[in-house]
Parts: structure tokens; sequence; C-alpha cells
């Protein structure tokens, strides 16, 4: 007979804890060798995890059917995140050909100045990344320029970083072209229109805060001329290759307005991506041929400046396969951890003793920050947290999107302060900084999470969900 959550009484058991924590310490180690020793993709080393788990799961009795239908509802869980995150790699392709993201970037260059360097920096840094979705590229290319001008100041190389990684990581946080951004809400069970509102108040306090730090500490500064021409060079390189209007800023400011009207968040950025390509044809002259490639392969930079071409050759379908296919094998994993009850016994013995919202919500945060230092790469902190904390969450009640929005603050913005993560890897490597030397001032990337744990008793951080939400949320839709 089964009992309704696909196990056959009699013949399967209750998971031994040992066995539960024996998949996911596998896979730990599995991804920890794999990236920080091999310095592999952690495509593969996920995979592997989850034929681990599979295997565990019939020595507790499961079948073959069992188990992979266990592998398919967790991706069924995802499938929105993977949609958005295909129609948004064409929606950055278009509007790379359109000028879009362009524009945006030139007008937030614009405001540089020496006297302001490290705010000025960080908010250059927010809005290239509020544009592209990403920190890596926006640390990879205006990061770049930035440290060679702080060079020139004067400026410790050490508080540089880190107030380009606060910027960068502001607009990787809340910008709807951000793949964690899609992440999140798909593993707590929302949607990312719900989840980036949800975010804006402690996100902004916290951004806040990180601007006055730098402020203060960027007065000592103030009277240097900067050597801008990095910055320069980069203004005319744009305007040489795109006509830059404040006109191309329609597209970005339609997508806020859909989603401050609660729009649904796959209509939403479908209209950013018309408003794009009709912008395309009046400013760029792009014919209907490029806009196909360019919603399929993304956009190839070709201005001559290193920083253009690297930061402006991104987007299309074809460049977030990458992304979709680390969602389906994170998702296989935690399927089988959750239809199998591993996941229930480890988050069972891990909450015991905790019975306010504040305990859960800080060992959701402190669990993605786990995640961050032994699976070092930050999908990976967002997906499993994600999915061992999801029915925690709403049997008290809770709003997914308050899971979503700790899942953000300890898994996102923790990645880069990991000197062994992929994205402390990274940022080290491109900004020539170590992550022990620009970690302490990142101080939107600690402050967000500490905030988030001392606003937890509030509405800010902890959201009720309605009668109806319940419902909703019981049945497996979103919320």
């Amino acid at each position: 007979m089964d009992d309704g959550n696909g196990r056959t009484k009699g013949e399967v058991r209750q998971p031994y804890l040992y066995e539960a924590i024996l998949s996911l310490v596998f896979l730990v180690l599995v991804m920890a060798v794999g990236i920080a020793k091999f310095e592999t993709e952690p495509h593969i080393p996920m995979f592997l995890g989850t034929i681990f788990a599979a295997i565990i799961s019939l020595k507790i009795g499961y079948s073959w059917e069992d188990i992979e239908k266990g592998m398919l509802d967790g991706i069924y869980q995802a499938l929105q995140a993977i949609i958005i995150l295909a129609i948004i790699g064409m929606l950055i392709g278009v509007w790379l050909l359109a000028g879009v993201v362009p524009t945006m970037i030139y007008y937030g260059l614009n405001i540089l100045n020496p006297t302001i360097f490290l705010v000025a920096t960080t908010i250059i840094c927010s809005i290239t990344s509020l544009a592209t979705g990403t920190s890596w590229g926006t640390a990879g290319t205006i990061g770049i320029a930035l440290m060679g001008i702080a060079k020139g100041l004067g400026i410790p190389a050490p508080i540089a970083a880190g107030a380009i990684l606060s910027g960068a990581y502001f607009g990787d946080k809340l910008s709807p072209l951000s793949d964690t951004t899609n992440l999140a809400p798909a593993m707590a069970g929302t949607d990312v229109f719900t989840h980036v509102k949800f975010m804006l108040p402690t996100t902004l306090i916290s951004y806040g805060i990180a601007l006055v730090l730098y402020l203060i500490i960027g007065m000592r500064f103030r009277g240097v001329n900067a050597d801008t021409s990095a910055i320069d060079a980069i203004q005319q390189g744009l305007s040489a290759s795109f006509k830059i209007s404040p006109f191309l800023l329609i597209p970005p400011i339609a997508v806020i307005v859909s989603i401050a009207f609660k729009m649904p968040a796959i209509p939403g950025i479908t209209i950013g991506i018309i408003l794009g390509a009709i912008e395309a044809f009046i400013f760029q002259g792009a014919n209907l041929g490029q806009l196909l490639d360019a919603g399929f392969a993304g956009y190839i930079s070709e201005t001559g400046v290193e920083a253009i071409d690297s930061l402006l050759t991104a987007g299309g379908l074809s460049g977030m396969m990458d992304s979709i296919s680390l969602t389906i094998l994170a998702m296989m994993f935690g399927g089988i951890m959750e239809k199998t009850g591993q996941l229930e016994v480890i988050v069972n013995k891990l909450l015991k003793g905790i019975k306010s919202v504040t305990g859960l919500i800080t060992m959701t945060i402190l669990t993605c920050l786990v995640s961050n230092i032994t699976m070092p790469e930050q999908y990976i902190s967002v997906v499993v947290p994600g999915r061992m904390y999801a029915n925690a969450y709403r049997d008290k009640g809770l709003h997914p999107k308050t899971l979503s929005n700790a899942l953000e603050s300890g898994g996102t913005l923790t990645s880069a302060l990991v000197p062994w993560n992929t994205c402390g890897v990274f940022m080290t490597t491109i900004l020539g900084v170590s992550t022990f030397q620009y970690g302490r001032w990142a101080f939107f990337n600690y402050f967000t999470p500490i905030l988030v744990i001392l606003l937890s008793g509030t509405s800010l951080v902890a959201a009720r969900m309605t009668e109806e939400e319940q419902e909703k949320a019981e049945a497996g839709e979103l919320v």
C-alpha cells in the first residue's frame, strides 16, 4: 500500500540520520574537490552527488520509479525560474544590441567624482550590475577600471575592491536579470517580482549604511585629482559604437513599473524585450536577423575597447544554458533528498529546540554560509538550503518571500567573502586583492545578512501568509 508520498508501507523505512548526512557530505566533498582543487565547473560534481543520493535512496527501500519521480518533481518546482532565465538571456542580448545597457553604463559613469570616489564607485557598479544582472561581469570590467583610478588617487586597493563588491552585489541581488535573484524565489515558492519587492527595505538600509561609511572613509581623499582616462575611454567607446539617448532607459523603466504593478514576471520581462527590440530598430538601425541572433546567441561587442567588449559580449538564450543546466541538476539532487525524507531528517535535527522565527531565519542564513564554505558555489548555497527549509517556513505560516530573502542574503552575498568559493576566487583574481583584504570593506555583503537577522522579528523580514496564500502554498502553487 502506498502512503501517499511514494513510499510502500512495509518496504520503505525512514532514513537514518547518518544516511542523510552521508548524502550531503558526499556532495560537499565532490563539490569541494572538483571546484577548489581541479577548478572544474560544478555541474558534474552536482550530478555525482545526485547519483550518490539515489544510491542511498535505493538502500532505504525506494524503487527507481520513486526516485525518478522525486527528481522530476524537483525540476518541476524550478520550471518557472528556468523559463525566466531563458527569457532573461534573450532580453540581455536584445538590450545590448539596442544600446539600453550601454546607455545605463554611460550615464552611470558620469557620476564619478574624486571627492566621493568610493561612494561613486559603489553607485556605478550598482547601476552596471542592475543593468546586466551580473556581479562578475561588473567587477571584471568597470571594476578593473575603477581599481586603476583608485591606485592613481592613492586609495588603498582593499577599500576600493570592497566598494566595487558592495555595488556589484547590490545590483546582482536586486536585478530581475540575475540568475540567483530568480533561483532564490523558485526554491522558496514565490515569484521573482514579489521576491525583489520584499528585499528592498532591508537591502536599501544596508546599502545606505555602506554608502555613509564609504563617504566617511573617502573624505580623507578629497581634493585629489583623479586620472579618469580609463573611464573616459569606456565612455568614448560606448558613444562611438552606440547611439546614447535617455529614451533608451524606457525598457528598464517599463520592467520596474511592471514590478510595481505586480505584473507576473514572464510577461513583465517580455515587455522589456519588445520595447528593446523596437528601440534597436529606431536607435541602432538593427534588422530582424540581428535581433533574432542577439536573442539566441547574445550580443558580440567589437568596439576595440577591451573593457567594453568584455562586459557587453553577453546574453542570449544559449548564454543562459550554463545556469539552466546547473539548476536542473541541483533540483534533481534536491528532489531526491526531499522525496525520500533525507532532507526532513537533517532539518528536524538542525531545528530541534528552535521554536522562534528569528531562530529559523538565522539557521537558514548560517546554513547558506556553511554551504558557501563547504560546497564553494553560490548556486548550491541557494538551492540546497532552499529545499531544506521550505517546509519549515510553510509550517510556521511564513510567506515564501521570507525564505527567498534569507537565501539571497545568506547565500548570494556571502559567496564572495569565502576565499575558496568560486566567487571569492574570481574576485581575488580579477581585482588583485585577497578575500581577507577586501572582505572587511565589503560592507553591503555582510551588513545585509546581519540586518536580516536583527530585523527577523519584524514584518520587514518575516512576512506571514494569509489563509488563501497558505492554501496555495500547500497546493504547491507560487505565492
